[in-house]
Order: structure tokens, then C-alpha cells, then sequence
């Protein structure tokens, strides 16, 4: 979990992220323009911004200025390769270009938030827990020998907690995107996940679409 402010003038873009974001265990305020966001990030310390380059009155570039020891994203529409060199060699952490998938977002802001040490590496559940520094899963107290695919699944399900995945997607972030399967391997070894670790009531099978896991 995080505290992040969002920072975009588009209002449906900003309540997207915050909506995704609230799903998987984020505290997310908002701001709408430069002077906004200033105001905001002089009363509160954040553990991540998310910041939009267009902004009125000032810019995302001009606040990169001013902000201090908080990791930032850049998520913009400026897509030039000189835009993309400038936000990055400003200090932000990582640079999105819009149109984006939430999970690829997602995604890339937990690895910040692994970098910066701020992301709790422990999850539990009911009687599951997974360390994912030490990469070790408990069931009722007890270690869980769990494959390597099973274990990158589990993580995969924990990182996007509470969203919808399809069988697709998970192929794609829990085996690669070279993976030549097919999506049933997605089914056997969440039938695995949910047998070892007692995960049958949080495991959701969503109606044609895939699974998700219910926190």
C-alpha cells in the first residue's frame, strides 16, 4: 500500500488511475492542475506521484522542479523522444505515454515502489501468506513448496489484486509473452493455487473473462 497523488486535468483519465489504484490497496488523492497539485504536495508527503505533463498553470516539468524525494511517473500524450529525454533526465522514475493499459501501469509502479523500498513485501490473506522478498508462501503457518510457475502466478494475482484478469493476460505476465500454450495451463495451475493454499473462496473465476483474486 501507498499514498500516491494523482496529478492530470483530465478528469476521466484521473479518476480511472484513482479507481484501478483503490483497488489493489493504493491511498490516492487528486489534483487537476500544477497549482493544485503544488498546494497539495506542501501539506502531505507522498510516496508516489503520478504526474501529467499538460497541465494548467504549471506544467509538469516546471513541478519536477520544486519536487523533492518523491518518486514520480510521468503518464502523458507527449510522446516525442525529446519529451520522453527531458522527463526522464529531470528526475522522474519512469515515463508512460497515454493511451496505456491500467496493469502495464500498474506494473510500473510497483517496481518504482519495490526500488524505493516503500512497498510492504508482505501480503496475507485469510491463512495464506506470501513473503515475496524471501519468496516464501505460508499455509496456516506451514511453508508451501510451490513451483516457480505457480509462485510467479500467485505473485502475479497479488500485485493485481482485485482486478479482472483474463486467461490471456495472465499467460502474458506469469509465463511471457513467448509462451506457446494454450490458456488451459492458466486453469490447471490455478486449481493448484487454490488447492495448496486454501484460495478456493478468493481465486474468482469472472465469467468469461479469466480470474481474479479477492482481497
Amino acid at each position: 500500500m501507498a499514498n500516491i497523488l494523482i496529478v492530470d486535468d483530465e478528469e476521466a483519465i484521473n479518476e480511472l488511475v484513482k479507481l484501478n489504484l483503490k483497488l489493489v490497496g493504493h491511498i490516492c488523492d487528486q489534483a487537476y492542475d500544477g497549482k493544485e497539485a503544488l498546494d497539495k504536495l506542501s501539506k502531505k508527503q507522498y510516496d508516489l506521484i503520478l504526474l501529467d505533463v499538460m497541465l494548467p498553470y504549471i506544467s509538469g516539468f516546471e513541478l519536477m522542479k520544486v519536487v523533492k524525494d518523491t518518486p514520480v511517473i510521468f503518464m502523458t500524450a507527449k510522446d516525442r523522444i525529446e519529451d520522453k529525454i527531458q522527463g526522464l533526465t529531470s528526475g522522474a522514475e519512469d515515463y508512460i505515454v497515454k493511451p496505456f493499459e491500467i496493469l502495464e501501469l500498474i506494473a510500473r509502479i510497483n517496481i518504482v515502489l519495490r526500488r524505493i523500498k516503500t512497498e510492504n513485501t508482505v501480503f496475507k490473506v485469510e491463512d495464506m501468506e506470501m513473503d515475496r522478498e524471501g519468496k516464501i508462501v505460508k499455509y496456516q503457518n506451514e511453508v508451501v513448496e510451490l513451483t516457480p510457475q505457480e509462485y510467479t502466478l500467485l505473485e502475479v494475482f497479488v500485485i493485481n489484486q482485485n482486478l479482472a484478469m483474463s486467461r490471456e493476460k495472465l499467460l502474458e505476465l506469469a509465463w511471457g509473452y513467448d509462451y506457446e500454450g494454450d490458456t488451459r495451463t492458466v486453469d490447471v495451475h490455478v486449481q493448484k493455487l487454490r488447492k495448496k493454499l486454501g484460495l478456493e473462496d478468493r481465486i474468482k473465476t469472472v465469467y468469461k473473462v479469466g480470474y481474479r483474486l479477492e482481497v
